[in-house]
Order: structure tokens, then sequence, then C-alpha cells
């Protein structure tokens, strides 16, 4: 048996159809569903229970010597929500609880960390623990991820095996809910079909061009290839990256976009809002080294082929992972 929080989201939902695809339908959905929007990315999935996210402690109490592993893929990630104390609930002691779980009931832990941890990467983008409790985020939902990262390399106690993830910025199937928190590639998408062009926001730093600010993009369906990869490893925990490592324009992305929609590319500029302005990333990238010393060995899609096989084989059509 298979717990996965943040079950009905958008990196939950494809984790669980790529462990159906393995042959693990012992699945426990936890997520709040009380939000219609996301119950598409449930459909078809083979999920033996669904447990409302607050009743999980209870229900792990009751059920613990079934679990194999714990996804803790779950948290509040709207990095335009300044109220911490919505974070501090969800992303922080939420997830200190479930790591106390997991230690009293000996079950192995991969939890969601965020590259928003990097801030604006005064300090890199390697994921040396040492570095750790000096970076400095952007904002309350990156200042609640390092925190739960700092918290977790202090215990003295830990889960056998534990792993936390910093995500770069995922894109792919199944975040059709996100609004205006989904990724740039379907805002992207959508853009072009209704307007026959694509708006990218203008840089306002002097080291880069309009357009060529640069993002470590990671296609879904690698994130849950590494998912899948700790759960059998079981070893070297610790917390890693988890990026295509390698960073590219958003001008090489809107120019994928337009290809995999087979249009020619029409590409405007827009000042960037100025409530995200003062707190915006200009350039990551993912040191993959770390995941790649313990075994990782298979490739990362690259940005076309990524955005052509979520373009025309879900976009198109809605389609669902």
């Amino acid at each position: 048996m298979i717990v996965v929080t943040g079950a009905a989201g958008f990196i939950g939902s494809c984790l669980i159809n790529k462990l159906n695809e393995e042959n693990f339908n012992f699945i426990v959905a936890v997520d709040d569903f009380s939000h219609p929007e996301k119950a598409a990315n449930l459909a078809d999935k083979r999920i033996q229970e669904r447990v409302d996210r607050e009743e999980l402690f209870d229900w792990l109490e009751a059920n613990y010597q079934e679990i194999e592993f714990i996804f803790h893929i779950g948290a509040r990630t709207d990095t335009t929500e300044f109220n911490y104390e919505i974070f501090a609930h969800l992303n922080v002691e939420y997830s200190k609880k479930i790591w106390q779980k997991c230690i009293d009931y000996q079950i192995p832990l991969v939890y969601a960390s965020s590259a928003a941890t990097y801030g604006l990467g005064e300090l890199g983008y390697d994921d040396n623990e040492s570095v750790i409790p000096q970076l400095r985020p952007l904002n309350p939902y990156g200042e609640s991820k390092n925190e739960f990262d700092i918290w977790a390399l202090e215990q003295e106690r830990k889960p056998f095996f534990w792993a936390g993830l910093k995500f770069f910025n995922v894109y792919g199937p199944n975040e059709y809910h996100k609004g205006r928190m989904a990724s740039v590639i379907f805002h992207a998408y959508n853009q072009i079909c209704q307007t026959g062009g694509m708006k990218l926001f203008r840089s306002h730093h002097p080291d880069f061009k309009d357009g060529e600010q640069m993002r470590d993009f990671v296609y879904v369906k690698d994130v849950v290839e590494v998912c899948l990869f700790l759960m059998h490893h079981r070893r070297n925990s610790g917390i890693y990256n988890l990026g295509s490592g390698k960073a590219r324009t958003f001008l090489d992305l809107a120019n994928a976009t337009f290809a995999a929609m087979d249009r020619d590319p029409n590409i405007d500029f827009i000042d960037t809002p100025t409530d995200i302005r003062d707190k915006y990333q200009y350039f990551t990238q993912a040191n993959m080294a770390k995941l790649r010393s313990i075994g990782y060995d298979k490739p990362f899609h690259s940005l076309e082929d990524g955005i052509s096989d979520y373009v025309q084989n879900y976009l198109h059509g809605k389609r669902y992972l």
C-alpha cells in the first residue's frame, strides 16, 4: 500500500498514474477532495481508498502496518499568497507530523520541497545540505519549504529512508486546475489558441534581454520517474534537486510551443506584474550531479521534446495522464 498526499493535484495524480503503470494499485489518495475542478485528475486511476487530508493521521494510526511507502506531494503552492500562517499549517506543521509518523511506523518517505527555496540564486543551485540554512527564499511559499528542509536536516531521529525533492519548474498534463499557478507552457498554449500570439514578460534586469530570462523546466513524466527510482532505491537519504539540469530561455519555450502547434511564432512583450517584479527569478538551473551520483541514469526530456508531447498528446483535446 502506497500513500500519496496531494493526490488530486498536478504532480500527485501523475505519480499515481506512473505507479499504476508499474502495477502498484493499492494506492491511498490523500487530499482535500472538495475541489471538483481536480476530480478529472483521478478519473480512471486505480485507487484503493481516498482519505481527506485532515483525517490522514487517524487513518495512519489504524492502517500503518499495511503501508509500504509515503509520497508527501501535497502542499499549498501559491507563490502569490503572502499569509504565512497558511503555509505554516499545510507545508510545515503537516509535514512534521508525517515525518514523525514515518519514524514511529518505520515507513520510508519522499516529500516535495521546491527550487523556490533558492530565492534569487545568490548561493547557486547546488543541493548542498550545508548551504540550505543560508538560503533566502523570495516568498512565504519558498520560506515554508526551506523551513521544513532545515528542520528535517536538524532532526536526530529520521525515517530509515527519506528524500526531499527540490522541484524546479515542472510542467505537463493534469495542471488544468491550477489557474495562474499553471506552467508557462500551459498559458502559452491557451494564449496562442485564443489570440494567435503569445505575450512574454519584459526583462527588468540589465543582464537579461527580453525573453531571455532562463529557467530549468522539467517535464512531469521525468519527475515521477525519479520518484519511483527513490521508492525502489531506499538508500542515500537527503535533499535532492529535481530539474532537467539545463536552463532554457522563455523565448526557447515560446518557440517550442508554436512549433508543437505547427504555427509561426508571434511573440510580444509586456511588463512583469508589479506584485511579483521584485521577487522574480531571472535564472534557475538545477545541479543534478547529486541524484546522478546515487545511480539515477535516465535521460530527461529536452524542452522541445517535452513540450511537443505535452501539447500534441494532452493539451490538444484536454487529455489527462
